[in-house]
Parts: structure tokens; sequence; C-alpha cells
């Protein structure tokens, strides 16, 4: 009859995880998953900003082309609020050259606009102008 040997299997040393190759890999993990979701609030902070830009630029176009429309627009400075916490300020400025001023048959009107709102301590700010051509004041 043939010799059995009955006892304990050997297990091969290389065959399973050490210790240290455990802690290696779960700090890797670890690590990775720290730089995801930074990457992740990153881009939800991005995401605020430019959709508060963009009200900040629809607020703004709306605006100018209501002060546009406007037939009595003359030199001045108002300003006022939107309902959503946004302000507006323009400034209408006669845009005048002396050589010009008497060649001209109407006047040129610098219209410049700034909406501000707050992102918490900060106040962000949105500029623009443009120029209108205005029938020359009568009474000049």
């Amino acid at each position: 009859m043939p010799h059995c040997r009955i006892g304990r299997a050997r297990f091969n040393k290389t065959g399973g995880f050490a210790l240290i190759e455990i802690l290696v890999a779960v700090s890797v993990l670890a690590i990775s998953l720290v730089v995801i979701l930074q990457l992740f609030s990153g881009g939800l902070k991005a995401r605020k900003l430019s959709e508060q830009y963009t009200r900040g630029v629809f607020h703004a176009r709306e605006k100018m082309a209501e002060i546009l429309l406007d037939p009595d627009l003359s030199e001045g400075e108002t300003e006022g609020q939107f309902e959503d916490d946004y302000q507006w300020q323009a400034v209408i400025t006669l845009v005048v050259s002396e050589e010009d001023e008497q060649k001209l048959p109407v006047d040129l009107l610098n219209v410049a606009l700034k909406v501000t709102w707050r992102d918490g301590e900060k106040e962000k700010t949105f500029f623009i102008d443009t120029l209108k051509v205005a029938e020359k004041d009568k009474a000049s």
C-alpha cells in the first residue's frame, strides 16, 4: 500500500497579503477619495459662481435694453435693485469732442451700467457699456 501523508496543507508564502500591503492599499484609496471629493466640491463652487455671473449678465442686458429704449434719455446717474438682491447703477454721459461739437447733428451718449451682488463676504461686479445716438438737445 502506498504511503499517504495526511497533515497540514502547506501555504505558499507569496499567496496572501501582508499587513503592510493592506495599509498601503487603504492609504492610496483614502488619498484618492479625498482628491475626488475636493474636485467635486470645486466643481460645485464653479457652478455657483457661473450661475451668479450669468444672472448678473442677464440683469445687465435687461436693464441696458430698458435704458436704451427710453426716448427721453439724458445725462445723469440712476440706480436701483432687482428683486433677487442684485443692484444696478447706470451713468449716462454726453460724449463731446470740441471739434465735432458743431459738426454732428446728433448727440452721442455713453451709457455705462454696473450690476453688483454679494457672494458671502465678497461683492461681485459686472460692467457693461455702450453708446447711443440721440437727437441733439435743442436747448444747447
